[in-house]
């Protein structure tokens, strides 16, 4: 089996994302999450160029490969063509693809996204869609969301949107075609294999 920087190394966000770190701490001081947890995009780059394997999985494990928005501000700032958001994104997939990200609060997350927002994409071809995010599940919406749920139909009529007909418009219904196809490149992408891995690790 390989090594977790070997499989690292084979990931081209990681290949992208990783030219030559000198510790300058531009990325961390441009990175607005920096600003608001413990989290130091630095010494993430720093972490990876080293390769340690124990060190690896210990970031795999934490919560710290979670905080990043992937605003990619640190691509833009660094000296040395780094982006330390582009090796998230690899020891994202990475974590997801070993099970690592189960031991961390902000990984066994995934799930709530993977359902939330990828099993709506594959159900309606949307990333949200008004009929799936209820008040229990998001309590922040308030009251004024049940009320707009109630009358959706009659509201987005409206404002013009084509809600759950056939043809163009805002929030039309996907066909069977256009949904199998959307299917099919999750499928050949792995994407189906990750959820797959999310829902099998968090039970």
């Amino acid at each position: 089996m390989r090594t977790l920087k070997e499989q690292l190394k084979k990931d081209v966000r990681f290949i992208e994302g990783l030219k030559a770190c000198i510790n300058c701490g531009t990325c961390t001081a441009i990175c607005p999450a920096a600003q608001f947890y413990d989290y130091d995009p630095r010494l993430i780059a720093i972490t990876v160029q080293k390769g340690d394997e124990q060190e690896i999985e210990q970031l795999l494990k934490s919560d710290t490969i979670w905080y990043c928005g992937e605003c990619l501000s640190c691509k833009t700032r660094c000296p040395r063509g780094n982006t330390p958001g582009y090796i998230i994104q690899g020891l994202r997939h990475l974590a997801q693809q070993n099970g690592f990200f189960i031991f961390s609060e902000r990984g066994r997350q995934q799930l709530q996204v993977k359902r939330a927002i990828g099993d709506t994409m594959l159900k309606f071809g949307y990333c949200v869609y008004i009929d799936e995010i209820d008040t229990e599940g998001h309590p922040e919406q308030g009251p004024v969301w049940d009320w707009y749920r109630q009358n959706a139909e009659t509201i987005l009529r409206k404002l013009g949107a084509n809600y759950k007909g056939n043809g163009a418009g805002t929030l039309r219904k996907m066909s069977e075609v256009d949904l199998g196809e959307l299917r099919t490149i999750f499928a050949e992408t792995g994407a189906i294999e990750r959820f797959e891995t999310i829902e099998r690790e968090t039970k």
